[in-house]
């Protein structure tokens, strides 16, 4: 089952150094995302998404860069390559199961200018780790769709750092 993290941060480099944070935790092993995003809104107003290729998108694009190379291998094997690639990230966008549209406008709506949000959908994670990772940042919780307890360590951590 996929969760949903929505935090805010009082600057754009807090909620990229804490996306920086968990991506080791990815590396690992230790928690695998499905879609994140960091949202800022600069001092003047304009607001900006950083949408990193969701999980499905990168996988689509591997299958696809394999299947192109294979079917292309004779002919254009570099044109092949790019072509299966493209084809697959489009289907990997199709079937992406990362955050709606709808809810990071809304979000972005809300950021007063200078703040910064990370959207992140997880596979399963342990509340320890992405607790223990998030614990140097100072934060709030905006919405999770993790049980109260989880989203209770994560308010405190956020609010000590």
């Amino acid at each position: 089952m996929n969760q949903l993290f929505v935090l805010s941060f009082d600057t754009e480099q807090a909620a990229t150094q804490a996306l920086h944070s968990l991506r080791s935790l990815e590396g690992a092993g230790k928690v695998h995302f499905e879609d994140t995003a960091v949202v800022t809104r600069d001092a003047d107003g304009t607001a900006h998404v950083k949408n990193e290729a969701s999980a499905a998108t990168e996988v689509g694009a591997g299958i696809g860069g394999v299947v192109g190379l294979m079917v292309a291998s004779v002919l254009f094997p570099v044109v092949g390559l790019a072509v299966g690639a493209a084809v697959g990230a489009g289907i990997g966008a199709l079937t992406h199961k990362g955050v709606d549209g709808k809810f990071v406008e809304e979000v972005k709506a809300d950021l007063e200018p200078g703040k910064s949000a990370l959207f992140m959908v997880t596979q399963e994670v342990n509340a320890g780790l992405l607790v223990a990772a998030l614990r140097p940042y100072s934060g709030k919780v905006i919405q999770t769709s993790v049980d109260e307890e989880f989203e209770a360590s994560l308010r405190e951590a956020l609010k000590k750092a």
